[in-house]
């Protein structure tokens, strides 16, 4: 039973009064909710530009004695030379890793240790990015550490030599999980050979040297190019103070000119129907997708509807209810439509099953795509997907360290201005009319690039009980196309 103390402290906390016997609903569908009220932050109010051109995202926090300091920046991947694929992570992680100048790496493992902080860095495909995190009290020596590892990384010859011999350890068992051969492969269908789909080899792991680490931090690491996003117990002219410091302290590399345009990927996938044959597997990973929108198209916010109902909605959408509660097929199945940010997206939708029943399941999908472009979502549908899009965006800003996180990959990304406050809007807007134009616009089946890696065997003989459904069929006069695996240490396909 609940104390009258609590009960008032609940109150206070904006918990319901509680409801007389005959005003209990009589079933949890029948509860009634008020309309959510919320705003979200003011980009404006949390923006500060720094010397140099960096800026700034600062959010007080002083619930906790804790602060958090990062900082991205675009360059990365792309920018590596083809025979030094590799570089870009590396550099990333040996920055923390190898120690500084002044300190060895063990010393900084041990005083990051003893205060608690901790430090880190990473270099990917698109962006950048360094990190501290420590106490309140330690912040001081935190930030010193972590502007000495930004300026003057240690790149200790030992640490690299020990990663370069964990990643060559690793590469023998690229092949061997079928869920990660499936994305890869299928990766490589969508785009071709662009860096987003590179993979180091041995050669070009085997390439990589201290100097070329230190000559890839010399041309991307100026404060100049930097979003901070900071939040937690300090104050902020305090921070803004700090930071400014740091910038305008000598040890900086020297300012590099700005970073080319992310490339786009020049190549276009061929439909059809694709099979990596492992026949140990007693189950297929199967992926189908095609090129999708750029994050800058307007229609983007409805076709997330569309999505989610399709099969970004977890339980709630098309393809899972059908793929696996009433047919049983998979255990996960599922869509994403991610917009691109730099260039257009993917579409791709994914399950594993049974080999004999893989082509079963592709048909469903098939269907429930068709099924997408030719009929009106119901009304149940539309509302679900969309009160869920509204409630939830409340959670893009529950700290202080996602409002200035959003902030900052806004910033870093050049997102439109006043977007977030236009999100609701664009989400409750959104009609059967809309789902239906936008799946009829963006979905296309007849371009599908479908993989399924598994027994082939299996796979092609289909389930005896339903002929019906067979991957010759999907495939039409293209047939069926059967594609090798790389050799995990080079990258290279075989030949024939």
């Amino acid at each position: 039973m609940i104390s009258r103390r609590n009960w008032m402290q609940l109150a206070a906390l904006g918990a319901p009064a509680l409801l007389a016997a005959d005003e209990i609903p009589s079933h949890p569908r029948d509860l009634k909710f008020s309309a959510l009220s919320y705003s979200p932050p003011d980009p404006k109010e949390h923006r500060h530009e720094l010397p140099g051109g960096a800026v700034a995202y600062l959010v007080e926090d002083h619930e906790l004695p804790l602060v958090s300091v990062r900082l991205s920046f675009r360059a990365a991947g792309w920018m590596v030379p083809e025979d030094l694929t590799g570089l870009a992570g590396m550099t990333g992680s040996q920055m923390r890793a190898g120690g500084t100048t002044s300190l060895s790496a063990r010393e900084l493992d041990e005083e990051t240790a003893f205060l608690a902080t901790g430090i880190r860095s990473s270099l990917g495909a698109t962006s950048g990015s360094a990190s501290v995190g420590c106490l309140k009290q330690n912040l001081d020596r935190s930030l010193e550490l972590l502007w000495d590892m930004l300026k003057n990384p240690g790149f200790d010859e030992q640490r690299f030599q020990l990663s370069v011999a964990r990643t060559l350890q690793g590469m023998p068992r690229r092949n061997d999980d079928a869920s990660r051969v499936a994305a890869r492969e299928h990766g490589r269908l969508m785009r071709g050979d662009h860096f987003t789909t590179r993979r180091s080899t041995e050669a070009s792991i085997k390439a990589l040297t201290v100097e070329a680490m230190r000559e890839t931090h010399q041309r991307w690491f100026h404060p100049s190019r930097f979003v901070f996003s900071v939040s937690g117990d300090f104050e902020t002219k305090e921070m803004l103070d700090r930071l400014s410091e740091a910038i305008a302290a000598e040890g900086w590399p020297e300012k590099q000119p700005d970073a080319p345009p992310v490339p786009e990927p020049s190549h276009q996938p061929q439909p059809g129907v694709y099979m990596i044959d492992m026949p140990e597997l007693n189950q297929a990973q199967v992926r189908m997708g095609h090129l999708g929108i750029e994050r800058s198209n307007p229609d983007h916010v409805a076709v997330g509807i569309m999505n989610d109902i399709l099969g970004g909605g977890g339980f709630t959408s098309r393809i899972m209810s059908r793929v696996r509660s009433d047919e049983g097929l998979a255990y996960s199945a599922g869509s994403s439509f991610s917009p691109g940010t730099y260039y257009p997206g993917t579409f791709t939708a994914a399950f594993g099953s049974d080999n004999s029943k893989s082509a079963q399941a592709t048909t469903i999908v098939m269907e429930e795509l068709e099924k997408m472009r030719s009929e009106k979502v119901t009304d149940a549908e539309l509302s679900t997907s969309k009160n869920y899009a509204v409630e939830i965006f409340p959670r893009f800003f529950a700290s202080a360290g996602q409002v200035a996180g959003t902030f900052a990959s806004d910033e870093l990304t050049d997102r439109e201005e006043g977007y977030w406050d236009k999100y609701r809007a664009r989400v409750s807007s959104v009609t059967a009319d809309d789902v239906l134009r936008v799946a009829q616009k963006y979905v296309h089946p007849e371009n599908l690039v479908i993989l399924g890696v598994g027994n082939k065997i299996q796979m092609t003989a289909g389930n005896p009980d339903l002929k019906q459904f067979s991957f010759e069929t999907l495939a039409g006069d293209g047939g069926i196309e059967e594609l090798r695996l790389p050799d995990p240490m080079t990258m290279e396909y075989p030949e024939g």
